[in-house]
């Protein structure tokens, strides 16, 4: 688990927070961390980085005990999927997509939106 968020030191940047190292996502696919008091998971597919909410929109169930495989996340309880890119979920299921966060990477850190992360 990274220890808290830090936040980065110019005006422009305050917003982002750096949740977790790059390395870290070398050796875990999905990372759960605290970002403005909401569970959020970064999730590594290939080099790509996504950050999205931890609870299934359908089910609640915690996507962090899920799996990724070609920019989708499964979800661990009703088996559908959601779409990294965009959020969207698999045909089928009677739920909005997934929220997705703004990522970048810089200095080996993992920066997430903090500003993006409200309580819908």
């Amino acid at each position: 688990m990274c220890d808290g968020p830090i936040l980065a030191d110019d005006e422009d940047s305050a917003r982002w927070v750096a949740v977790c190292s790059r390395e870290r996502l070398t050796e875990q696919t999905i990372v759960c961390v605290n970002v403005a008091g909401l569970g959020v998971l970064i999730v590594r597919d290939g080099e790509t980085v996504y950050a999205c909410e931890r609870a299934c929109p359908h089910e609640q169930a915690d996507l962090s005990l899920g799996r990724v495989a070609d920019r989708r996340l499964h979800c661990p309880r009703h088996l559908a999927w959601f779409d990294l890119a965009d959020g969207s979920m698999s045909p089928g299921w009677p739920s909005r997509g997934l929220r997705r966060y703004p990522v970048r990477e810089s200095d080996g850190q993992i920066w997430v939106d903090s500003q993006a992360i409200v309580p819908k």
